[in-house]
C-alpha cells in the first residue's frame, strides 16, 4: 500500500504482535510500532526490539518511574512524522482475544494533538484487524480501514482534556465500523462474516496434493504448535509465536528435508524445497475456510 506521511496507524489489538506483523506488510515504507515498555528490560532484547523498528511506551502497570521514557519515545515519534514516516499505535493498549473494541487509552490521542500543536500535519488511519480464529491454522482475517481523522476534524482550543475526549470519541466511532464484534458462543455470526464458499471440485483436486502437505509438515508444526500453546496461550500470544517460531524455522526445515532427500536419492533436494511450500497452500486451500 502507498501512502504519504506523516502517518499514524490507530489500530485495535486482538492478537499481539501478529496484529503489527500484517499491518506492516501492507505499506511499502518502514512501520514504526509502539510496544509495551516491559519488553525492552534487557539491553538486548532492547536492541532486537529497537533493530524491527518497535519503541516502547509504558503503562502505570509497568512501573510509575517508567512513565517519562513515553516522552521520549513520543520524541522519536514525531521526529518520524516529521521525515514523513508511518507509526503504529495499538490505541486499546492492551492484547486481548475477543471480537470487540475495548475502551481507548489516551496514547494515540495525546501523541496526535502534542504533534498538531507543533505543527505537524498527522494524519490518523483507523485500522481494525479481525480474526477467524485466534487458535486455527490457515485462518481467515479481515482488515479494515476507517476514515481519516485529521487535526481539522478535532477542535483544539477548548481545553487538552476536551480535545482527547473529542478524538477518542472520533477514533472509537470510525473503529467500531471496522470491527466485527462477537461473543466467543456466537459462532454462527463469526461463521458468516470469514466462511468463504469452495466449489466441490476444488476441494476434490487439493485433496491428495493437501493430505501430502500436511504428512510433511506435521513434523515441523506439531512440536512447535504444542510449545506455543504452552508456554504462550495464557498470555494471549500463542497465534503470534507459532507465526514468529514457523517463519524462523522453516527455511531450516526446507533445507533439513532437501539434504535427507539427497542423502537418500540423490539429486533431487532442489524439488522437494519447491514442492513442500505448494503442498502447504493446497492444505490450506483445500481445507473448510472456517
Amino acid at each position: 500500500m502507498q501512502c504519504n506521511g506523516p502517518l499514524l496507524i490507530a489500530c485495535n489489538h486482538p492478537n499481539s504482535f501478529l496484529d503489527a506483523i500484517i499491518i506492516a506488510t501492507l505499506f511499502d515504507k518502514p512501520i514504526y510500532s509502539l510496544t509495551r515498555g516491559d519488553t525492552f528490560k534487557k539491553k538486548w532484547h532492547a536492541a532486537l526490539l529497537n533493530s524491527l523498528n518497535m519503541l516502547p511506551v509504558y503503562r502505570m502497570s509497568e512501573g510509575a518511574e517508567n512513565l517519562n521514557e513515553n516522552y521520549n519515545t513520543f520524541a522519536k515519534c514525531k521526529k518520524i512524522f516529521k521525515q514523513n514516516g508511518i507509526v503504529l499505535i495499538f490505541s486499546e493498549g492492551l492484547c486481548i482475544n475477543e471480537w470487540k473494541l475495548r475502551p481507548l487509552k489516551k496514547g494515540t490521542a495525546r501523541l496526535s494533538i502534542n504533534s498538531w500543536e507543533e505543527n505537524i500535519d498527522v494524519k490518523i488511519i483507523p485500522a481494525a484487524i479481525n480474526y477467524q480464529s485466534f487458535t486455527s491454522f490457515g485462518k481467515n482475517i479481515q482488515l479494515n480501514f476507517g476514515n481519516i481523522i485529521t487535526k481539522n476534524d478535532i477542535q483544539l482550543t477548548n481545553g487538552h482534556g476536551n480535545s482527547i475526549h473529542e478524538f477518542n470519541h472520533a477514533l472509537k466511532q470510525e473503529l467500531k465500523k471496522c470491527i466485527i464484534e462477537a461473543d466467543h458462543e456466537n459462532v454462527h455470526l463469526i461463521r458468516n462474516q470469514f466462511e468463504i464458499k469452495q466449489s466441490f471440485l476444488k476441494r476434490i483436486l487439493l485433496f491428495l496434493p493437501g493430505m501430502a502437505g500436511m504428512i510433511l509438515h506435521a513434523p515441523l508444526f506439531i512440536p512447535v504448535q504444542q510449545l506455543s500453546w504452552h508456554k504462550a496461550k495464557p498470555f494471549c500470544h500463542y497465534d503470534s509465536v507459532m507465526v514468529g517460531l514457523l517463519f524462523i524455522l522453516y527455511p531450516f526445515y526446507l533445507l533439513l528435508g532437501g539434504w535427507l532427500l539427497h542423502y537418500l536419492f540423490g539429486g533431487y533436494w532442489w524439488l522437494l524445497i519447491w514442492m513442500m511450500p505448494v503442498l502447504a497452500w493446497c492444505y490450506v486451500q483445500g481445507k473448510k475456510q472456517f
